[in-house]
């Protein structure tokens, strides 16, 4: 009896088996006959497209985008079919978003740069940071091998006649330390390479407000951080008497003469007369 138990069952699991796998075979079947009448009534193309929101200066990656049938009919121009034109095999040649995109937007050469083409200064600048350009010339723009990336520090030379008595020639301070270049207009045309005219530093709005006070007053030199450099520059402050090694000269206090009187009266006025002091 038992035996006939376990035959049934086990006849009745395979009887099962086999119904589910035919109903996925005619699901199947079905699915891919309903998708060939399909493109015989609507032509269709497989394109690139956004697989979720895609914001400006997003660094394109394989993981933004799938592949989607698309009307061939309503197809846009410059639409992206072919992953080797996407996405070059050179990693350091990607792409960047410089239009914002939504879900399932097609991909358009219009929407992305070209492979390893810079966005804009602004893709570069962190959260609260601001791009301030400095003026400088082939001495105090390190003879132009500053490059974007590169780490300065800034020193400011200038006078402070009429700001303290103690010093009236110019000096020269460290008044940032460890600021990071974003941009340089340095030109490359034939094979060779002039010294920049201006470079383009990432700091904070309070930075931007000293270095602008900093350009107006005085100049602005930079001094070039190696770059496994991770000491902080101390603080440095030179006049003439510095570089020189001259020191100021302390001029004793002037004690004031000691002045002894007597007062007498005269009639109805009373008069003070000096007498050398006792004690």
């Amino acid at each position: 009896m038992r035996m006939v138990f376990s035959l049934v069952m086990v006849l009745g699991i395979a009887l099962a088996g086999f119904a589910a796998w035919k109903t996925s075979q005619f699901i199947n079947v079905t699915k891919a006959r309903e998708q060939a009448a399909l493109r015989r009534i609507v032509p269709t193309v497989e394109v690139f497209v956004a697989k979720k929101p895609l914001p400006f200066g997003h660094v394109l990656t394989p993981d933004d985008v799938v592949k989607v049938a698309w009307p061939k009919n309503a197809l846009p121009e410059n639409t992206f079919q072919d992953p080797a034109l996407l996405f070059p095999g050179d990693g350091a040649r990607q792409r960047t978003v410089i239009r914002q995109m939504e879900k399932f937007e097609p991909l358009l050469v219009s929407k992305v740069t070209e492979p390893g083409e810079d966005a804009g200064l602004n893709t570069r600048l962190g959260r609260g940071m601001r791009a301030f350009t400095i003026r400088v010339d082939a001495s105090s723009g390190v003879s132009g091998f500053l490059r974007p990336g590169d780490r300065v520090d800034i020193y400011w030379t200038g006078t402070t006649a009429g700001l303290t008595d103690e010093r009236s020639g110019e000096i020269t301070k460290l008044i940032e330390s460890g600021i990071n270049i974003v941009a340089i207009d340095q030109n490359t045309e034939g094979g060779s390479s002039s010294a920049a005219r201006t470079v383009t530093v990432e700091i904070s709005p309070q930075q931007v407000a000293r270095l602008a006070q900093a350009q107006m007053t005085g100049r602005l030199a930079l001094s070039l951080v190696g770059i496994a450099d991770d000491t902080q520059a101390a603080a440095a402050d030179v006049d003439k008497r510095g570089l020189l090694g001259i020191e100021r000269e302390e001029i004793a206090p002037v004690e004031a003469a000691r002045v002894c009187t007597i007062r007498t009266r005269k009639g109805a006025e009373v008069v003070e007369i000096p007498i050398p002091c006792t004690n």
